[in-house]
């Protein structure tokens, strides 16, 4: 109660360090710590191929070769597949609505695998993955709250997918945190959900990944060298070099956010550090202050001991009020967390501080205390009572003292300066994506997914003539300006849609095994005017090219480059399948299926495409707000066809803001832990040159009595304090150098070891040490030698 303004200062910070740290570990309980609601989930792996050049990352088997892989694999006691597509949106009917779930094709035996148990009803079986099975399906926890509001008895439900017509029953829902594939909201069995005939080794879905159970004793490693030695023996596979890929199925789950979740784990650790060094160096210097008192508490009578432990009650106090004060702020960081953080990010329902929160923070609380208050505690109460009586305060013990709190800044100062340029880095990186050239126009743009009915999916011809239908009554829609059919949605990232490899004329086999893989779009001739694509060289598509005329293909500009670095690829050929293609356009390459990768690509025109599927996604350029134009879709939708309707609508802004609300998410939890981080460096600073100041008054007053003057003796203590700003940007600066590298995999086009970012946090981080020290600086001006000298006599 006498010292008000330490007492606020000391809660504070420990309110902050350890409310925020508090929240960090109740993510990363919810991410990382708990458990699967799965069994034995350290002995659960993933399994696909991959080629030696990384073109094919996930190569998939047939179902034929999951079925006899399983049956070879010594290391694993169990085995079960999923479509190597993972989780992709189906239009789902529901009585009278239609929405997209995202749906997974799984082995009957997948959760049997996975050890999982339905929260409602029951999950899939072998019985149920078989060629004329009854439809069934199982639900996520998530999708059961959403989509069905969370209704007991989902269980027994019918629903449609509306593509096919075919009715499915809910028979069961998957307990929350259990949504593998990646955002699996609904799960069907592979076979059973099949176009294909009885016979099931032609299967609507041949690509399948594995997913396997470790038997006791053995390794991810020898499972996926028992998947190279299998691709090397099958016909289809062993030309291609492929080798066994095995991913632990907790590192898939976390998937992208692993390397985020570490890094701000580690920013939180940081800022729980500085906290309690800040939080001690207040001590110490407090300590300074109260030797005089310690001393004559000494003489009259108390033990170091008795001292000792009064210090510790005080401190506490402290830790106790700034632990109660952390947990309301960590509360309010978890519910802002969980609103910023993107839908991508895994089990984000179950994040919320729960029982084991609060015992990390009572945890985190309890350490602070030892932390922040032992070393002070001991140090001040063993004080020598002759030599600080004579001396007045000054004795070595408080020069000791005060090495140490200079000490501890400089530390502060280093850790502030690794975590400031972390955040920098990720605010440099985020603005790089904000920044980067699509290569197409994303204002004004808007995407609907279009649903067909069973009857009008039978065909190509079919779908094709309703999408035609469609697209005739959607550009008569005032203020629209253009549209176009695609075959992938924006954004739905490298692994998704059509990918091949085509070959010049005369190149050897060897030579065509080096072509890029290219994605592949099947497209309208308004396709480069609806997104806005320039076409550099050459034309685009027109009505004739269609069924009957010449085959054309329109290429990117990193394909012109690879197959004719020098010359004009208007006019060459490509073949592909046996057929031969025509260059008649070159555009350049967009970030349109990844925004961080500008991958080559090819177009086919829709009339000639030989693809067995048709774009159902539209793009659509309007002038026109989405409040007015995307009731008006439906409605147009619905009148050009009463077998078609629309699934989703969404602007392009919204779809191209969410590979960006990740880095976006890292670069604000971030900047808040490097502006606390260095707020406390800051305050550690201030501290320690406002101590130096009260303990030299005297001699401040005796120097200037000897004629220094103020501006000399002002600059005295702003040297000083630039001293050891000076010494822990140094220390900081190495120490960044050597760890912001773990940082490569989140940034785009900045290197973890950017000169200009160093420069600018070191610039900051010595401008906020010199105004930390000017307010003591500037008091140490104005002292009057006369009462200095008095003070002190």
């Amino acid at each position: 109660m006498r010292a008000r303004g330490f007492a606020a200062t000391a809660t504070i910070t420990l309110a902050v360090g350890i409310g925020l740290s508090t929240a960090v570990f109740t993510v990363a309980d919810a991410l990382w710590i708990r458990r699967l609601p799965i069994r034995d989930q350290d002995r659960l792996i993933a399994l696909w191929g991959e080629t030696p050049n990384g073109q094919f990352a996930n190569y998939p088997l047939d179902l034929q070769g999951a079925r006899e892989f399983g049956r070879r694999a010594a290391s694993l006691e169990q085995t079960a597949f999923f479509a190597y597509e993972g989780a992709v949106p189906a239009a789902i009917r529901d009585g009278d609505r239609v929405y997209r779930l995202r749906r997974a094709l799984v082995s009957g035996n997948f959760f049997d695998v996975l050890g999982a148990g339905p929260e409602l009803g029951r999950m899939l079986r072998a019985e149920d993955d078989v060629a004329g099975a009854a439809p069934v399906v199982v639900i996520s926890h998530r999708a059961w709250q959403e989509a069905f509001g969370g209704d007991p008895r989902v269980v027994g439900r019918s629903v449609v997918m509306f593509a096919t017509g075919r009715a499915y029953t809910i028979v069961g829902v998957m307990p929350r945190g259990l949504e593998y594939p990646e955002g699996a909201e609904l799960w069907a069995p592979v076979v059973a959900s099949s176009t294909g005939t009885a016979d099931s080794t032609h299967l609507g879905h041949p690509s399948l990944d594995l997913m396997g159970r470790l038997r006791a004793g053995a390794s991810a490693v020898q499972a996926r060298e028992e998947l190279t030695r299998f691709f090397r023996t099958e016909t289809t596979t062993r030309q291609l070099g492929l080798r066994g890929v095995a991913h632990s199925l907790p590192d898939l789950v976390l998937g992208d956010a692993k390397p985020a979740l570490a890094v701000v784990a580690a920013a939180a650790a940081v800022l729980l550090l500085v906290t309690c060094v800040n939080v001690a160096n207040l001590l110490l210097v407090r300590a300074l202050g109260r030797a005089e008192e310690l001393v004559v508490r000494s003489a009259l009578g108390a033990s170091g001991g008795r001292i000792m432990g009064d210090l510790l009650v005080e401190n506490t106090v402290l830790s106790v009020v700034g632990g109660l004060l952390g947990v309301a702020f960590a509360f309010a960081a978890v519910k802002a967390f969980v609103a910023l953080a993107p839908r991508s990010v895994p089990r984000l329902d179950e994040i919320g501080v729960n029982g084991a929160a609060l015992l990390g923070a009572i945890g985190i609380t309890a350490v602070a205390t030892i932390l922040c208050g032992l070393a002070p505690a001991v140090l001040s109460s063993r004080v020598d009572a002759q030599g600080v009586l004579r001396s007045g305060g000054r004795h070595g013990a408080g020069r000791g003292i005060r090495a140490l709190t200079e000490a501890l800044v400089v530390g502060q100062i280093a850790l502030a300066v690794v975590v400031l340029s972390a955040a920098g880095l990720m605010t440099k990186s985020l603005v790089a994506l904000q920044r980067i050239d699509l290569s197409f126009e994303p204002s004004r743009l808007y995407v609907a997914e279009l649903a067909l009915r069973g009857d009008r999916s039978s065909d190509a011809r079919t779908q094709l003539a309703a999408v035609d239908a469609v697209l005739r009554r959607v550009r008569s829609l005032p203020g629209v300006t253009a549209a176009s059919p695609v075959l992938t949605p924006p954004f739905s990232g490298t692994g998704a849609g059509i990918a091949g490899r085509l070959s010049a004329p005369d190149q050897t086999a060897e030579q065509i095994a080096g072509n890029p893989m290219l994605n592949m779009e099947i497209v309208a001739p308004d396709y480069f005017t609806t997104l806005g694509i320039p076409v550099v060289r050459g034309r685009a598509f027109t009505a004739d090219d269609r069924e009957g005329a010449p085959n054309a293909i329109v290429v990117s500009q990193s394909t012109a480059r690879h197959y004719w670095p020098a010359s004009d690829p208007v006019g060459q050929r490509l073949t592909m399948a046996d057929r031969a293609f025509t260059v008649v356009g070159v555009v350049p390459d967009t970030r349109y299926r990844a925004l961080r990768i500008a991958a080559p690509s090819v177009y086919f025109p829709i009339r000639q495409s030989f693809f067995p599927v048709v774009p159902t996604t539209l793009l659509i350029r309007s002038r026109t707000a989405p409040a007015a134009l995307l009731p008006e879709l439906r409605r147009a939708v619905g009148e050009a066809d009463a077998g078609v309707t629309v699934a989703s609508t969404s602007s392009f802004a919204a779809l191209l803001d969410e590979p960006r609300a990740q880095p976006r998410l890292n670069a604000l939890l971030l900047g808040i832990f490097a502006a606390a981080v260095v707020s406390l460096a800051a305050i550690g600073l201030f501290a320690v040159i406002a101590t130096m100041l009260r303990r030299r008054t005297r001699e401040l007053g005796i120097r200037m009595a000897l004629g220094a003057t103020p501006g000399s003796v002002g600059r005295m203590m702003l040297l000083r304090g630039a001293g050891l700003a000076v010494a822990g940007a140094a220390i900081g600066i190495g120490a960044a150098l050597a760890l912001n590298r773990f940082l490569a995999s989140l940034l785009f086009h900045v290197s973890p070891t950017d000169p200009a970012m160093l420069v600018s946090v070191v610039t900051l981080m010595l401008v906020v040490a010199a105004l930390a020290s000017l307010i003591p600086a500037r008091a140490s001006m104005g002292i009057d030698p006369a009462i200095a000298l008095r003070s002190e006599a």
